[in-house]
């Protein structure tokens, strides 16, 4: 699928391309770049909100860096690196199997291409019952060589990793990454009938947009050197839960509660300060609360506006649904009408 994007009156059209199946594998004509593994809290409903409010400035490849602190599946980064002339990317995410997984398909996708091709054509050979034990046992490998993994340096490991990392999303109960205490991935068996396990061509793009890009492994604290007055920065932190029983802020072992997102809007008013250009989106509590003003506080005096999405991670499906998510700028963007004017920006961005 691609966004393409007219530059004068700033509509968004989405466009299909010509898809086909070969076995286990998906063959895609001149793929889009995009995610690579499926994701909760993923971005891909937003994106035509998020693409329209870009700053004119990077539209016009005025901008040479762009930073993602918080990149987890990374839908916005794939989409942005893809269509706006960066000279470089920074991503962040806390969690280390995306770190180690990004970095593989960058610097070693024949490798991982060839590995994940075993994967898939083992387990489509068997029954539903012979699946859901391959799975276990993928996954089982999976967890008991995580202590024998280093996530500070490259090893050859890591390629096996990767593949099985894709591959255990791909066959996993509603795609989900979710680890226990001790940091094991325990998502069951999904039992889909013919689940897309290689998709090379996609692999293959990804591979190609990286190259311009540091993958980097931490907090999003950690991302604040490169945040300057010639980046273009997007936050798309763990989202505060819309109602007591969403539970999709913890990606990791580490939780993102409150406390944090007070941090993270510190670091956002800081960085502002710098003369970075600056967006943010989460969940609007007022879907659930409309007197929760938590968000409007924490970046009052910036640019906040609320949009329609759809939330696509679930475990009951009746609860993924239509609601609104915010957006907050510390820029007015050309699309919409200036809702809360950021202190001082204009809309020459």
């Amino acid at each position: 699928m691609e966004y393409e994007e007219n530059e004068k009156d700033q509509t968004i059209t989405l466009i299909a391309g010509e898809v086909s199946h070969v076995g286990s594998e998906i063959v895609m004509r001149d793929p889009t770049p995009r995610p690579f593994l499926k994701w909760a809290g993923g971005k891909t409903q937003l994106l035509p909100a998020l693409t329209e409010r870009v700053p004119r400035k990077v539209r016009r490849g005025e901008v040479p860096v762009y930073v993602e602190p918080f990149v987890g599946g990374g839908a916005v980064y794939f989409h942005f690196n893809g269509r706006f002339p960066f000279r470089e990317c920074h991503i962040f995410d806390v969690n280390e199997e995306l770190f180690l997984a990004y970095t593989v398909v960058r610097d070693r996708v024949d490798e991982l291409i060839e590995v994940l091709r075993g994967l898939g054509d083992e387990f489509l050979a068997r029954d539903d019952h012979a699946r859901r034990e391959h799975y276990c046992e993928v996954r089982t490998e999976f967890n008991r060589t995580r202590k024998n993994i280093s996530y500070s340096a490259f090893h050859t490991s890591w390629v096996e990793r990767a593949a099985q990392l894709i591959f255990l999303n791909r066959t996993c109960y509603n795609g989900l990454f979710r680890v226990n205490s001790k940091g094991e991935f325990n998502v069951p068996f999904g039992r889909y009938k013919n689940p897309t396990i290689l998709n090379e061509p996609l692999l293959r793009r990804d591979a190609e947009v990286l190259q311009n890009t540091y993958i980097h492994s931490g907090d999003f604290a950690e991302s604040l050197p490169y945040i300057t007055a010639d980046s273009f920065a997007y936050f798309d932190p763990p989202y505060r839960p819309i109602s007591r029983t969403a539970s999709f802020t913890a990606y990791s072992q580490n939780g993102f509660g409150e406390a944090e997102q007070e941090r993270l809007s510190r670091l956002f008013s800081f960085c502002d300060s710098r003369g970075s250009l600056l967006m943010l989106s989460n969940s609007d509590p007022r879907n659930t609360d409309p007197g929760d003003d938590f968000f409007d506080r924490l970046y009052a005096g910036f640019h906040i506006e609320r949009v329609p999405a759809r939330r696509m991670i679930n475990s009951d499906g009746s609860g993924r649904g239509g609601v609104s998510e915010i957006i907050v700028t510390n820029y007015r963007p050309a699309v919409t009408v200036p809702l809360v004017p950021g202190p001082g920006q204009e809309e020459t961005w």
